[in-house]
């Protein structure tokens, strides 16, 4: 956070100033107990909580400056009419301020699935050659992406953001807030349908991050998916395609899943006809649209490729709970998604599972429900079902009502006794491991967040759920 008098705050989030001006020399936090002394707190309305509650307790830890919608006593408050909105107006007028000062690019990313990994891929692109912000946790939100960009300082180079949209014009006013230089759209696929009513919708919302680009600003589209392509259209600056496909600018070639999970291939810029080798530790083949992505933004940005690919080589996953694998010692393999789902991603994993398998170990997939699918829920995890049965994987376990569907799937294509079973609870799934667990099994749990088996997941990557 760049240094900021109360009056000044007030002047970008049109506020008013209710006691003694105040210089903010730290962070601009939500959460009252990550307040620090000299911050900012905002407090927000939410669902379940209301920040104004917790007000005293940020005062308590040292805040100089408090947003709110009432005055709060005993700290200078800047009073608004929605905080919410106050936090994206002050990130708005902090961004404006720092391009105004330094050379900074911002770079945007969505996706219905793989912003975080290519999030974190860029990450350790972009740091490795200057100072670098990037979204801690899943910071993609009205609320995540500003407290993300408050971040930033001049000698920030490189601000990182993920967009996500719930419904339309959620990433219009994302980018309002901080319209990128560089604009990366991963794919359009099966997340929250419910909300959107159908992927034609998910096409059109995802589409507002390149209409939102700053004047001149590139986008980065996945060539292989033809809505993604399709937007190519929207913009009338430079475009750089990515992908598998004959005329995509940088491509991936010569693919091969390494034993462990990860994926060897050659990324190439057709633009140039520079290649350089890639040896992924992230596994699972789809990781490598999210590694050329972030290969795609690093080359944009003027890196050689050759130093991409040698980055996206010792990159590591560094986010909780997407595709994280542990060895344990008596001889399990977890392969812990569990942070996030939809149809996309679920059949990524399952084809991971069965990849690291290699059909020379038993293969464990204990799935939860894919939340937000609205009227498509049913037959969404019917075919996730059915495609674990075509992987041949050794043993499924349905957990949760919301996920029935799977296990319709699984028995309707052909697979039941010991290879599927269903379970209500994650208890239930808990005690089942507990008994069926062996040397040598390979287990993948996945699920939307809501549904809870993440919880599982810490306990079985610490080594429980032993008999």
């Amino acid at each position: 956070m760049i240094q900021l008098t109360a009056a000044e705050i007030a002047s970008m989030v049109d506020g008013e100033v209710v006691g003694e001006d105040a210089t903010v020399t730290a962070d601009v936090v939500t959460d009252s107990r990550e307040a620090v002394p000299g911050g900012v707190f905002v407090a927000i309305r939410g669902e379940s909580n209301d920040g104004h509650a917790f007000a005293d307790a940020a005062v308590a830890r040292g805040v100089a400056v408090v947003i709110a919608e009432r005055t709060i006593a005993n700290v200078t408050s800047v009073v608004v009419a929605d905080s919410a909105a106050a936090l994206g107006a002050l990130a708005r007028g902090v961004l404006k301020r720092l391009r105004e000062r330094a050379k900074m690019s911002v770079v945007a990313i969505t996706g219905s699935a793989g912003k975080t990994t290519t999030k974190d891929l860029l990450l350790q692109i972009l740091g490795s050659h200057a100072p670098t912000v990037a979204p801690i946790r899943s910071f993609n939100n009205e609320i995540g992406l500003p407290l993300t960009v408050l971040r930033a300082t001049e000698e920030t180079r490189f601000l990182i953001l993920e967009m996500g949209a719930n419904h339309l014009g959620e990433l219009t006013y994302l980018t309002s807030i901080a319209p990128p230089d560089i604009a990366v759209e991963l794919m359009v696929g099966q997340a929250h349908l419910g909300e959107f009513g159908g992927i034609e919708a998910v096409a059109e919302a995802k589409s507002e991050l390149v209409l939102g680009l700053a004047a001149g600003g590139t986008a980065v589209l996945n060539a292989d998916d033809l809505r993604v392509r399709a937007m190519s259209a929207l913009t009338a600056g430079p475009v750089v395609t990515f992908g598998h496909v004959t005329d995509a600018d940088i491509r991936a070639s010569d693919e091969i899943v390494r034993p462990d999970g990860g994926v060897d291939f050659t990324v190439t810029d057709h633009r140039t006809a520079q290649s350089a080798p890639v040896s992924l530790q992230l596994i699972g083949a789809h990781n490598v649209m999210n590694a050329l992505a972030a290969a795609s933004v690093g080359i944009t940005l003027g890196l050689a490729v050759a130093a991409v690919a040698g980055a996206l080589s010792s990159a590591k996953a560094l986010s909780a709970h997407r595709m994280h694998v542990t060895e344990r010692p008596d001889g399990v393999t977890i392969i812990d998604d569990s942070y996030n789902a939809n149809p996309d991603s679920m059949k990524a994993a399952l084809r991971t599972l069965a990849q690291r398998a290699a059909r020379r170990r038993r293969t464990v997939a204990v799935l939860g429900e894919m939340l937000e699918l609205g009227p498509e829920s049913r037959a969404k995890h019917d075919e996730v079902g059915r495609l674990a049965v075509r992987l041949n994987i050794s043993r499924t376990i349905v957990v949760g009502a919301g996920a029935s569907g799977i296990f319709d799937g699984v028995t309707q294509e052909g697979s039941w006794g010991d290879e599927a079973v269903f379970v209500d609870t994650i208890r239930d799934a808990r005690d089942l491991l507990q008994h069926e667990l062996r040397e040598g099994d390979v287990v993948l749990l996945k699920s939307s967040h809501g549904a809870g088996l993440w919880e599982l997941a810490d306990e079985l990557a610490a080594g429980g759920v032993a008999e």
